[in-house]
């Protein structure tokens, strides 16, 4: 895909390594990650994940596609869940327009991958456009899990080479199949989108805004389904995201506020303490200045009769 750089010329890793590009732990920097572990691991999701292409193959069909038009969505989009997505809708009887917009909203994720895959990957300009192809989900999530740049290179090459010829093969098969065997619908493949679609978003689901995020979304979907047209729910659900975020900000706003009147008044109750004299106390610096005033007298009494006696 590109020629590799040697470790010790690629300068800092965006990860937080060293100048040689490996990571660095709490006892040093770590032991480089060989190119073979690299590549299995890079076969293994690509080879899982490449499958289901077979999946989406049926459904482009039941949903009145051709086979051609199937294998294009495949060759040209390539991501995974928006195609899903856009057959899904148009499977449900909706707006072709709709079904592209709601496909669009949901791989515009990928150009954010973009984003942090160009500064780790540092790949030469003429290779840029055609590596922008295979920015997905999986050749991401191989990539960011490589410990040096050299790694992350091969990990994206290998991920996204294996699951683009498998994804397609796949997809080709599922067409050819779903043509052959008529009604999808009477076979219930028509259920393997989706099935495969939450099997590959369920483990993304890692923090409690992830999952708040997903049950509200599917909340959305569902309950505007009777309502609104074809493809429209699965845009409406895309408001999830920022109502949760939204929720979640002021909930630690109120958290920070509430903190801060807590130690406000900790405060205060210290200094009010800190700032109160007890009677007794207040006694006992008279007795101590009244004390000093007479040890002060006497001096002067004995320094005047030690003058007295000179004279």
């Amino acid at each position: 895909m590109a020629e590799q750089t040697a470790p010790a010329d690629i300068g800092p890793h965006p990860g937080g390594r060293g100048t040689s590009g490996k990571a660095v732990g709490p006892g040093g920097p770590e032991p480089a990650k060989s190119d073979a572990a690299v590549v299995r691991d890079a076969l293994g999701v690509g080879v899982a994940v490449g499958l289901s292409g077979f999946a989406f193959g049926v459904t482009a069909a039941g949903s009145g596609l051709t086979v051609l038009q199937t294998c294009a969505l495949s060759l040209l989009v390539f991501t995974g869940a928006s195609q899903f997505a856009l057959v899904g809708a148009l499977a449900a009887g909706g707006n072709p327009l709709t079904a592209a917009a709601g496909a669009f909203f949901l791989g515009v994720r990928n150009a954010f991958y973009g984003l942090r895959l160009s500064q780790l990957l540092a790949l030469p300009r003429a290779v840029r456009p055609f590596a922008a192809q295979w920015v997905i989900d999986e050749t991401t999530a191989v990539s960011l899990a490589q410990p040096t740049r050299r790694a992350a290179r091969i990990g994206f090459t290998v991920t996204g080479l294996t699951l683009y010829l498998l994804w397609n093969l796949t997809t080709l098969l599922g067409a050819l199949g779903a043509e052959a065997i008529g009604d999808t619908d009477a076979w219930g493949l028509d259920a393997a989108g989706p099935a495969v679609f939450l099997a590959l978003l369920a483990p993304m689901l890692r923090t409690t805004t992830e999952r708040a995020v997903a049950a509200f979304a599917v909340v959305l979907g569902l309950g505007l389904l009777p309502v609104l047209p074809a493809g429209v729910p699965v845009l409406v659900a895309a408001l999830a995201a920022p109502a949760v975020l939204y929720a979640e900000g002021r909930r630690a706003r109120a958290r920070a506020t509430a903190h801060e009147i807590r130690d406000t008044a900790r405060d205060g109750a210290q200094g009010a303490q800190g700032a109160h004299v007890a009677p007794g106390d207040s006694r006992n610096d008279a007795h101590a200045r009244d004390d000093d005033s007479q040890s002060n007298t006497h001096h002067d009494d004995a320094h005047h009769d030690t003058s007295k006696e000179d004279r």
